[in-house]
């Protein structure tokens, strides 16, 4: 049942040699076990990371080839004899079978140099005020939802509150396989129309805030990052965090001035550790800036980054007078905006990649 299907596949468009995933799997985990594996610390570092990236595709290939077989036990047992348990267990298996195969062939979209890794989300509020920092604070909600639904990390690197309500800046970590592949989708600018808790006469507003998402970059890349090009401020970390992190100068804010690019990280105590995260979301910011910038230079475009206004929009949430999230790229418009704003963001990931293949937004 499960090798007509696995044929019939790679005949609609190629299976990604999964064939040679596993045999080249196999012979690095044969490698591993040698007692001269480490002596190439660096060669050693990058196979490591090979395999959990094969890991990765057969992994969850064998575990859905795995609920194919099982349902068509089921299948077997129903021909012989019929019986409702049966039955229901065999639509359930199928069910759960049909979502895991959703989910690889989607993984399937990822080819990505930069896809497999960890992602670092950034989200500005537009102009507004308390309305659009009120805003980007439910986007963060919502990509943190998503991403514990996906049992990936979160971790805040850095978190500026605004004066009445909302965010003034956010910066996230989220780890995860693929987790830079999914989120590439959300890069643009989030439209939001409301009625304003802040507004007293109780009007509808627009408000915009704009997300940036970086892949998590390792020191087997290099950056070009000179020492007088950086500038670094030190302050007290703003928000929750303990008396020492509110008292003493731990939080760092890095400019590099040849682009303008500025991170800033107080999740840490110390600011030595604090200085050491920012460096690395300034590497990051600095790679997608080149990878952009290739992108922009081979399809004759300009960059990715979009201003926080109307027109510019990559999806539209509305709460009143009808409720609606409307990607404007894919076109895709889903009526449950609560359910989305709680973190279900597969659908409209899921359109972005099928729709564009898994290019940049």
């Amino acid at each position: 049942m499960w090798r007509n299907c696995s044929s019939g596949w790679s005949s609609c468009g190629g299976f990604f040699d999964l064939d040679r995933k596993v045999d080249r799997l196999h012979d690095l985990e044969a490698r591993q076990s040698e007692s001269s594996f480490w002596a190439d610390a660096e060669r050693a570092r990058t196979q490591v990371q090979e395999v959990k990236m094969l890991k990765g595709w057969v992994t969850p290939f064998h575990a859905l080839e795995r609920q194919l077989d099982d349902a068509a036990g089921l299948l077997e047992l129903l021909e012989l004899e019929p019986d409702a348990q049966l039955t229901a267990d065999l639509e359930g298996e199928l069910l759960r079978a049909a979502k895991a195969l959703d989910a690889f062939e989607l993984q399937t979209m990822l080819q990505g140099p930069d896809d497999g890794r960890d992602a670092i989300l950034t989200i500005h509020p537009g102009a507004g005020g308390t309305e659009s920092q009120d805003w980007a604070e439910m986007l963060m909600r919502m990509y943190v939802r998503w991403a514990e639904e996906k049992g990936f990390a979160v971790r805040v690197l850095d978190l500026q509150e605004g004066e009445e309500a909302g965010i003034k800046s956010a910066s996230l970590e989220i780890r995860g396989q693929y987790a830079y592949g999914f989120l590439k989708a959300e890069k643009g600018v989030h439209r939001l129309v409301r009625i304003s808790p802040y507004d007293s006469q109780a009007r509808r507003h627009t408000s915009f805030a704009s997300v940036f998402v970086y892949p998590d970059i390792d020191d087997t890349i290099e950056i070009d990052l000179r020492d007088e090009d950086i500038k670094m401020d030190v302050y007290r970390a703003s928000g929750a965090g303990g008396q020492h992190i509110n008292k003493t100068s731990s939080a760092v804010r890095l400019t590099h001035e040849p682009t303008g690019i500025v991170v800033a990280c107080q999740q840490e105590r110390s600011q030595h550790k604090n200085k050491d995260t920012a460096m690395k979301m300034l590497r990051a910011a600095l790679y997608q800036r080149e990878l952009e910038a290739q992108e922009a230079a081979k399809a004759e475009l300009e960059a990715t980054k979009s201003d926080n206004s109307w027109g510019n929009q990559i999806r539209s949430y509305v709460f009143q007078p009808y409720t609606m999230v409307n990607d404007h790229r894919t076109e895709l418009k889903l009526s449950d905006v609560h359910a989305v704003m709680d973190g279900d963001l597969d659908p409209f990931i899921q359109a972005y990649l099928k729709e564009f293949g898994g290019k940049a937004a």
